[in-house]
């Protein structure tokens, strides 16, 4: 039987550029392309990933710290590129047309023996979409640029052995910060991003128990701290492994071993 074993890192999380790599042993997909192609390149390079077993992009939204360097790196790569049709329209770039695939919500797409579901998520952004990536019975969730946990957020979450879940901001810094009101109404009205305490209560409230590895995403230059968010978390984190990803280098690799105890949640 294949190995169903998944390896992820993230190469950059941040208001200044996100990226995101889940793979097995023969292919990988990126989730969103917020650094320049060459800087994609050399993270990878850096620990030990692939070009090559890159096959696929996949997009959640048209912000720029999540498309930036989408038009060089599927045009040098001949990478195909996932995204919703609203999203295409807001992207404003130029990829090939014979690289844009259109998805939808639940509807699986299969690259090699992954399998890769989008569905919708509330961010202010035209239609944008989280992503759940599976090889076999281990999953992987990608959940950032999140307003809310929402229902659907939580029924995959419960799924998965691993997940890049958005810790975004801590509330009393953002309420301190010098950002201008209507930024804060922004972020914090619904369809903006998901603070730690927000974070927390998902992950208390809805964290498998065979969840090995959570990495908390897209933290706020400004209005998060990288050590109290992992403090927070690690009070309740029991056996997962709780990784910040920076907004300044990439993590090591990550392997998500199969978990024979692994099943679907309702």
């Amino acid at each position: 039987m294949a190995c169903k074993n998944l390896h992820i890192a993230s190469l950059n999380s941040g208001s200044n550029g996100n990226c995101y790599y889940v793979g097995n042993n023969e292919e990988a997909i990126l989730v969103d392309a917020g650094l320049s192609c060459r800087e994609t390149e050399r993270r990878l390079q850096r620990i030990g990933l692939s070009m090559h077993k890159i096959k696929a992009i996949f997009i959640s939204h048209e912000h720029s710290d999540h498309i930036k360097g989408l038009c060089n790196l599927a045009a040098k790569h001949n990478l195909p590129v996932y995204l919703t049709p609203g999203t295409h329209i807001g992207c404003k770039c130029n990829v090939r047309q014979d690289l844009i695939k259109y998805i939808g919500a639940n509807n699986p797409v299969h690259i090699g023996s992954l399998e890769i579901i989008g569905f919708p998520k509330l961010h202010d952004a035209a239609e944008p979409f989280s992503f759940i990536v599976s090889c076999g019975t281990t999953r992987v969730g990608v959940f950032t640029d999140l307003g809310i946990a929402c229902e659907q957020l939580t029924f995959y979450f419960r799924q998965c052995n691993a997940a890049f879940l958005e810790a975004n901001y801590d509330d009393e810094l953002l309420s301190k910060s010098a950002y201008p009101y209507f930024l804060k109404r922004r972020i914090t009205g619904g369809r903006g991003h998901l603070s730690n305490k927000q974070a927390l209560d998902l992950f208390i409230r809805h964290k498998p128990a065979y969840m090995s590895h959570l990495l908390l995403s897209h933290l706020s230059k400004d209005n998060n701290c990288p050590e109290l968010a992992k403090n927070l978390f690690m009070q309740h984190a029991g056996n997962t492994e709780i990784i910040v990803a920076s907004r300044y280098q990439e993590t090591e690799v990550y392997t998500i071993f199969e978990q024979v105890t692994a099943h679907l949640s309702a």
